[in-house]
């Protein structure tokens, strides 16, 4: 999608989701259109579902695709937050399906994190490179204004949430082996998945506020009665997951927009360090959406 040439959909698009594992939809989207989109990395997972949701524009991205195509590994996260910055939106919440390594969270849990663990390999985690280089500040991946208002989203639906802990992103698609799962628990890590870091680190190089909604759905290999997880425990667990979720989602929603005075929205401020005239001119035009308040197009 070019923006010039969808002007309906700019500015108007300021939430997006992201839904993972069992949350496929967010049924309660009214109004609403498929919206495809073609970014300088490529397709996204699937068309953006864009609608309604509390008199709220949401835009909505199934991210394993249409019928849970695309393993982790294979995710093309700069196009999917790419694709959101092209299409207007301030403020993204992801929805993840993840193992459990503390005794206090349990399956049905949900996790908002404060913290992330890279277990993954070789996946590309930037938009820059090329003849760019930038260096976001990272200390801290999610935006705590909006980990808050997803928190209390969740205590609005009456979830039982616990607000901050380390989520270990590994590669997959296997599960943990013991040995890991033990490790990850000596480090005193609280959750497992396989998808939101690279999230995390484009949404900040895009200047989009983002948390995740972590929903546990078992205890990982670790604990006595779950030494075989297998997709069936997993799924077992996931649609109820999935209600809860889109609960959470919406009263988030409710709550959005609000002022923006974290330091997501200024997050490339300061980080590119490239010499502007020595940036090549077709990259300043593809990164225009991230870069052209800092760097204009010539």
């Amino acid at each position: 999608m070019d923006p010039a040439l969808n002007p309906s959909h700019q500015q108007d698009v300021r939430i997006g989701v992201i839904g993972g594992s069992g949350l496929y939809d967010m049924t309660a989207l009214k109004d609403r259109e498929e919206v495809r989109v073609t970014t300088p990395f490529g397709e996204p997972s699937a068309p953006y579902i864009v609608g309604t949701l509390n008199d709220r524009r949401v835009a909505f991205l199934a991210r394993h695709g249409q019928g849970h195509r695309l393993m982790p590994s294979e995710l093309n996260f700069r196009a999917n937050v790419f694709g959101f910055k092209m299409l207007g939106v301030e403020w993204l919440l992801s929805a993840s399906a993840v193992g459990s390594l503390q005794e206090a969270y349990r399956p049905l849990d949900i996790v908002v994190p404060d913290q992330f663990l890279d277990r993954t390999r070789g996946r590309i985690s930037t938009f820059f490179g090329g003849g760019i280089v930038a260096h976001v500040g990272f200390a801290h991946p999610f935006c705590a204004v909006l980990s808050d208002i997803a928190a209390d989203a969740a205590d609005l639906a009456q979830a039982r949430v616990h607000r901050g802990g380390t989520y270990v992103c590994m590669e997959g698609p296997q599960f943990s082996t013991l040995a890991e799962s033990t490790l990850y628990r000596s480090w005193g890590m609280d959750i497992v998945g396989m998808t939101n870091l690279q999230e995390a680190k484009l949404a900040r190089e895009a200047e989009i506020c983002y948390t995740t909604l972590a929903l546990v759905t078992d205890y990982d290999c670790w604990h006595e009665g779950h030494d075989d997880v297998t997709v069936e425990m997993i799924i077992a667990t996931l649609t109820q997951n999935a209600v809860t979720a889109q609960q959470v989602v919406a009263n988030a929603v409710a709550r959005l927009p609000v002022e923006r005075v974290c330091a997501c929205a200024s997050a490339l401020g300061s980080a590119i360090i490239t010499r502007p005239d020595m940036i090549p001119s077709g990259l300043k035009q593809d990164l225009a959406p991230l870069i052209g308040k800092y760097v204009p197009a010539e």
